[in-house]
């Protein structure tokens, strides 16, 4: 029996038997699907608010985020970052700003770096520093940087290394420098 088809059936097993012999892969290639793939996440216009205990404790707002899914999952803000913390009767009693800021999920920190301020609108005192950590969970600012701390009324603090609770109402700067004023009745004769 004569099948004119026949060079098409044959053309067709040979074709399947190419596809099957194409898709082998390279064991070298393997540990690179094996490995988790990182997930970026975009958004904009942020608004975003902390809570405890059915309390607004603060608000951050920003232009713009990435949120990274890998195995230390971060949300990173780029473009500037602003929060007010609030007292228990819905107060602002402080206020902070960079230029960058990265949120560490696994850590409750959050690291700024980049024009920081952080203010105290109660008390009128203005931290300024280039880099400076938020720990969450301890509810307080630190730095192992330079810092200038703006008092109302005038003075200035300088110092490498800081301390401070995040409602900014006291603060400990562990290296004092610059030139500090002393009034002469405290200095002994």
């Amino acid at each position: 029996m004569n099948f004119p088809n026949r060079n098409y059936l044959l053309l067709f097993v040979l074709a399947i038997f190419w596809l099957a012999s194409s898709c082998e892969n390279d064991e070298k290639d393997l540990p690179q699907f094996r490995k988790k793939q990182i997930s970026v996440d975009e958004g904009r216009d942020i608004v975003s608010y902390m809570s405890e205990n059915a309390k607004v404790k603060a608000k951050l707002t920003s232009p713009y985020m990435l949120r990274s899914e890998t195995d230390s999952s971060y949300v990173e803000f780029p473009r500037t970052l602003h929060v007010d913390f609030y007292n228990d009767s819905m107060v602002i009693e402080s206020q902070m700003d960079a230029l960058y800021g990265r949120w560490i999920e696994s850590q409750s920190k959050v690291f700024l770096k980049d024009s920081v301020v952080v203010k105290n609108i109660l008390k009128g005192d203005t931290l300024r520093c280039q880099e400076l950590w938020w720990d969450q969970k301890l509810e307080k600012f630190y730095t192992d940087k330079p810092v200038r701390i703006y008092r109302r009324g005038g003075t200035v603090n300088y110092g490498t290394g800081f301390e401070a609770p995040q409602d900014f109402s006291g603060y400990t700067i562990f290296n004092l420098s610059g030139t500090y004023g002393v009034a002469d009745k405290s200095v002994p004769k």
